[in-house]
């Protein structure tokens, strides 16, 4: 019985620039996090190599520092390691691979597949690698597959970063395109595949691993390596779908309509955890009350979620009739907002009441400023 642990798209070095400072940093250094669990898990379970489907780095710029951390990262499983460019990280000429080779990063157990062609690993399989030599093509890099020559008593393993044809809509050009049944034509035990960040099975014996820390608000099953049992050559593959990831990613948008519904937001605020990134887009309406509330609940979950982005542009503030009344506006300002309130028509009505609106807003905002100092 031969075992891999599949895994694919680690994007060394992306930025989360959408997030705070801290948060994108935390996020940056959890994938290093990811590949260290990796390393754990494939010792653990005794794993004859990893195979990783391409984009092991986010960009061929990361700074050689970032090389280095994600090869240390590794260390923990003695095994062969074998890495498959992807489109983010391309076999150019000169690339990040070629950098890490000059600074002797790479282990001598780590094969980077920076060829198409077989590999004998270990003598327990044939891995046939398709790696992508510049970042975008339209031909099929696993055509040679088919009349790849390897030991017929040893299990042929594909490993390929690109999209499966017939999963995307008809009418989408899709560039690094891999052939539906291409572990069928060439006699194929298990096609490990990359550049989905979800896990999905493709094929009889053919799946995408997914990224191992989710990166982005898709629910795509993404957070997932596959350990992969290959019983004997011809024999189909037995999958096990690994939960690796640590932030789960979310996302929310609520329509408020009625006091009730900021009841209901701010509970499912309060649950929010240390292990979540949430993306909260907030449409409808709420008057002052509900707006004080919700940014305090809005700043609470903050703290104690590892990110949050949120958008209320959608949020229409609509005060009362109350809530003018108790901003207690006097002088020039309490004349304005009277004015602003008169029945209006057209245009005109609607650039009197974003007028008030922006008012009352500030009012409600130095009055709790005041209400809060010592």
């Amino acid at each position: 019985m031969i075992s891999v642990l599949h895994t694919t798209d680690w994007q060394i070095g992306r930025v989360f620039s959408q997030f705070e400072p801290d948060d994108a940093n935390a996020l940056f250094e959890a994938r290093f996090k990811a590949v260290e669990a990796l390393a754990e898990l494939a010792t653990t379970r005794g794993v004859d190599a990893v195979l990783v489907a391409g984009d092991v780095f986010d960009a061929q710029t990361v700074a050689d520092k970032t090389i280095r951390r994600l090869f240390n990262a590794m260390q923990g499983f003695v095994g062969p390691w074998l890495l498959l460019p992807g489109n983010h990280d391309a076999a150019l000429t000169e690339s990040v691979w070629t950098r890490a080779q000059r600074l002797r990063a790479i282990a001598s157990n780590v094969t980077c597949c920076l060829e198409p062609r077989a590999h004998a690993v270990g003598g327990k399989f044939t891995l046939l690698a398709a790696p992508l030599t510049q970042r975008h093509t339209h031909l099929d890099l696993t055509e040679w597959f088919d009349s790849a020559a390897s030991d017929p008593a040893l299990p042929r393993v594909g490993l390929a970063h690109g999209c499966v044809q017939g999963i995307l809509a008809p009418d989408m050009d899709s560039t690094n395109p891999i052939a539906a049944q291409r572990w069928q034509s060439a006699r194929l035990d298990y096609l490990a595949l990359g550049d989905w960040h979800g896990t999905r099975q493709v094929g009889e014996r053919a799946w995408y691993a997914g990224t191992p820390e989710t990166d982005r608000f898709r629910a795509n099953d993404s957070g997932r390596a596959l350990l992969v049992n290959l019983p004997g050559a011809g024999e189909p593959p037995r999958v096990e779908v690994v939960v690796t990831g640590r932030y789960r990613w979310r996302q929310m948008e609520p329509h408020l309509s009625v006091a009730t519904h900021i009841d209901e937001l701010l509970a499912q605020l309060s649950q929010v955890g240390s292990e979540e990134v949430l993306s909260l887009r907030i449409l409808g309406n709420c008057d002052l009350g509900g707006h004080r509330r919700l940014a305090a609940a809005l700043d609470e979950a903050g703290a104690r979620a590892r990110a949050i982005v949120w958008d209320n542009s959608a949020l229409r503030l609509e005060p009362t009739d109350e809530d003018i009344d108790a901003l207690h506006a006097d002088g020039y300002v309490g004349e304005v907002l009277q004015e602003l309130r008169l029945p209006r028509e057209g245009e005109e009505a609607q650039l009197a009441r974003d007028a008030l609106l922006s008012l009352a807003q500030i009012l409600d905002a130095q009055a709790q400023r005041a209400a809060d100092a010592p």
